[in-house]
C-alpha cells in the first residue's frame, strides 16, 4: 500500500507532460489557425475576450501559486522544502564543515544555472527586439519550456548534471524556479497578461530565495531527514518505474 502512494508522484508528472505536450500542439494549431488569439498578450487585451490563452494564464496563476500553499502530500518535497512542515532535523545538523561546503557547492551551482539561462534568455531577446521572431514565436518558447520542465523532472536535467550536481529533484537547488526561468522570455514584451505571469514567478522566487538564506538547513540533506532517500516521498528519480 505504501509503495503505491510512493509512486503517485511520478504517475502524476507522467500526466503533467501528456498535458503539456498537448498544450503545446494547441498553441501551434492557434498560431497556424486562429493567430489573433495571441494578442491577448498585448496591453490590456487580456480583459477585452477570451481565448485559449486565457485558459493557459489560469492554469500557470494556480500552479504558481500552489508552490506557495503548504501541501503535505499534495506536492513533493522538492518543492515544499523551503516551508518549515517539511523540515525534518537529524543529527548531521550540527556538521558545520558539511553545512559550509553544502552552501558553498549550491551557490556556486545555482549561479552558474542562474547564468546559464540567463545567456539563453538574453538570446531570445536579441532575435525579439531584431525582429527575427515576433511575440508569438516568443509566447511558444514559454509553452515549450514548459514541456521541458516536466522532462527535467522525469528524465534528465542538464541544470542538475552540468551545474548543480545533486541526486534528484528533491535535493534541487532550483526547484521552484521553473515558473521565473519558464516565463522571462515574457518580460520583454508589456502586457498584463506577460507581466502578471512574470510578477507572480519573481514572487515565488523571492520567497524561495529568501527561505534558503535564512533557512539553509531546510534544503541540505545532511540537516533534513525528509529529502534523504530513506524518507522520500517523491520517487522522481531519473528512471525510476
Amino acid at each position: 500500500m505504501r509503495q503505491k502512494k510512493l509512486s503517485n508522484f511520478r504517475a502524476l508528472y507522467q500526466v503533467r507532460l501528456v498535458f503539456r505536450i498537448l498544450t503545446l500542439a494547441a498553441s501551434v494549431f492557434v498560431l497556424f489557425n486562429i493567430p489573433e488569439q495571441f494578442d491577448v498578450m498585448l496591453g490590456f487585451n487580456f480583459f477585452k475576450s477570451f481565448s485559449f490563452f486565457h485558459f493557459m494564464w489560469f492554469v500557470w496563476m494556480f500552479e504558481m501559486v500552489s508552490q506557495l500553499v503548504p501541501g503535505r502530500g499534495l506536492f513533493p518535497i522538492g518543492s515544499q522544502k523551503f516551508l518549515k512542515y517539511a523540515f525534518k532535523p537529524r543529527g548531521e545538523s550540527t556538521n558545520l564543515r558539511g553545512m559550509e561546503e553544502f552552501l558553498k557547492s549550491s551557490r556556486r551551482g545555482a549561479a552558474l544555472s542562474g547564468a546559464f539561462w540567463l545567456c539563453i534568455v538574453a538570446a531570445l531577446a536579441c532575435v525579439y527586439f531584431a525582429g527575427i521572431v515576433d511575440r508569438r514565436l516568443m509566447l511558444l518558447f514559454v509553452v515549450f519550456f514548459y514541456v521541458s520542465d516536466v522532462i527535467c523532472v522525469l528524465y534528465w536535467c542538464p541544470f542538475r548534471v552540468l551545474f548543480l550536481k545533486t541526486r534528484c529533484c528533491a535535493t534541487c537547488r532550483i526547484f521552484n524556479w521553473d515558473h521565473l526561468m519558464m516565463f522571462a522570455p515574457l518580460f520583454f514584451i508589456p502586457g498584463f497578461y506577460t507581466w502578471s505571469l512574470c510578477f507572480v514567478a519573481l514572487l515565488i522566487f523571492a520567497v524561495w530565495e529568501r527561505a534558503f538564506f535564512r533557512h539553509p538547513e531546510r534544503f541540505w540533506e545532511g540537516s533534513n531527514e525528509a529529502l534523504s532517500c530513506r524518507r522520500c516521498t517523491d520517487k522522481l528519480c531519473p528512471g525510476r518505474r
